[in-house]
């Protein structure tokens, strides 16, 4: 993958992260924090990516960097909205 769109899919990530970090900070959700979490580490990826000599993305160290990424969405989500009182 180019560099370039590495570059950018790294400070997208980077930007969504710090505005998740400023809704935590203002509701201090969990949701919203393991989001930041979860996007700064998509950011970090992207980026030693772009910056190695790795020939491709598929590398296992990429690979699991992603899968905890999409692991600590889908833990914010189901924790989110794991229900905590008894429904009526």
């Amino acid at each position: 993958m180019s560099n370039v769109i590495l570059g950018a899919i790294a400070m997208a990530s980077l930007v969504a992260a710090m505005f998740f970090v400023r809704f935590w900070r203002d509701t201090h959700d969990r949701f919203f924090l393991l989001f930041a979490v979860a996007f700064a580490l998509d950011a970090i990826t992207r980026l030693t990516l772009g910056l190695s000599d790795v020939a491709a993305e598929h590398e296992p160290f990429f690979f699991l960097a992603r899968l905890v990424t999409f692991a600590l969405i889908l833990i914010a989500i189901i924790d989110k909205n794991w229900s905590r009182e008894p429904r009526r």
